[in-house]
């Protein structure tokens, strides 16, 4: 009953365990060998024998019998992530890996690695003074990475399923007040990147579609502006692209009188940096450096907006409170959620209302005052 047809495995039941086996044969580059999956039921035994042999047909064959840690996330980095992600987040993959997981438990053999091993790995970056976020953050990926182990037969189990993360306090919001807002303009007149920092505040952009912003996205005339990509990272001084967050999150926008007035000099300042600059590269970049090329979102920040802040004397906020700060100036000012999650391309009106309504006003005795009138 169990037997399958030549080049399909075979489904059997273990007697001592009483758990459902499938055995399957691979080529690897050690030679011919047999591989074995276990799971609780056929069904679930045949899906994993079948998803084996697919990955198997496709030239995903591994042999993990003496491979370590190490060795597997390294060919994971590469065969899977590489090319399925945005390029900044595989950066960010690769850097938590071979900085915190690798050096620490990338000896230990993959069929070996238990949950106690990774536990230990969390409380010993803890206590090292990592943040519990980033901690977190490292058994997300540690988690991913076996999970595919699991599935290409290589481990019984996911020891990640078995492990605790640090829990994580959501990182408040800190929005600039309007008093603080206006500050904030007024320290970054005659900028080279003002218009960065006026768009930021008065459209709610992201950091990423700011630095994916192209002249051809704009229209000052009709001072509008369409959010078409992202910049997700520069290799080599070359911008690499991605679409927006969300399908929302390509969009139109209606630019103030003052974001208006702002690029257009930006503009002016652009063109006069090109004539200095024999080496600009063009990239149609509404935002870059001197020289043309993308901007790195560390420098922008270490560079240019954190001296930006000491200059106003205002307190150490994270870029993202300005789309924050957009928000609420805007609901404070009574406008309606939906257009408020229009402009920030937010993918549900839900997401805009559960992370801005402590700043919609009087919501409470506004409805109330509103049932009062229906019922006159």
């Amino acid at each position: 009953m169990g037997r399958r047809g030549n080049g399909e495995g075979s489904i059997t039941r273990h007697k001592k365990s009483g758990k459902w086996m499938a055995r399957y044969w691979v080529e690897t580059p050690e030679g011919r060998k047999r591989r074995t999956l276990y799971a609780d039921t056929r069904k679930e035994v045949a899906d994993k024998l079948a998803a084996a042999l697919a990955e198997a047909s496709n030239g995903l064959v591994y042999d993990a019998e003496d491979a370590t840690l190490a060795d597997y996330l390294t060919r994971w980095l590469e065969d899977c992530v590489r090319g399925s992600v945005r390029p900044t987040t595989h950066k960010s993959y690769a850097w938590l890996m071979q900085r915190h997981a690798i050096p620490a438990i990338g000896h230990i053999k993959l069929k070996k690695l238990t949950p106690a091993h990774l536990q230990g790995l969390y409380r010993a970056k803890l206590d090292g003074g990592l943040s519990p976020r980033t901690v977190q953050y490292l058994h997300v990926v540690l988690h991913r990475a076996l999970k595919q182990a699991l599935r290409w037969g290589l481990i019984s189990r996911n020891p990640a399923e078995a492990v605790d993360p640090p829990k994580v306090r959501k990182e408040e919001m800190r929005p600039l007040s309007p008093e603080e807002a206006r500050r904030f303009l007024e320290a970054a007149e005659g900028d080279r990147l003002e218009a960065l920092y006026v768009l930021a505040l008065t459209t709610g952009m992201r950091q990423g579609e700011l630095l994916g912003l192209k002249w051809e996205d704009i229209d000052l005339d009709a001072a509008t502006l369409t959010v078409r990509r992202t910049l997700t990272a520069a290799e080599g001084g070359r911008p690499l692209f991605s679409s927006p967050k969300t399908a929302k999150g390509r969009r139109s926008i209606r630019l103030t009188p003052g974001a208006v007035a702002a690029l257009k000099a930006h503009k002016v300042r652009q063109a006069e940096e090109k004539l200095r600059s024999p080496l600009w590269k063009d990239y149609g970049l509404v935002f870059t450096t001197e020289a043309g090329t993308p901007i790195d979102r560390h420098n922008l920040i270490q560079r240019s907006f954190l001296p930006l802040l000491r200059r106003a004397g205002l307190p150490k906020i994270r870029f993202h409170d300005l789309r924050h700060t957009a928000a609420t100036l805007l609901l404070s000012k009574g406008q309606h959620p939906k257009l408020v999650q229009e402009l920030l391309g937010h993918s549900t009106i839900a997401i805009t209302l559960d992370t801005y309504s402590h700043v919609l006003p009087g919501m409470g005795d506004t409805l109330a005052a509103a049932m009062e009138e229906a019922l006159g």
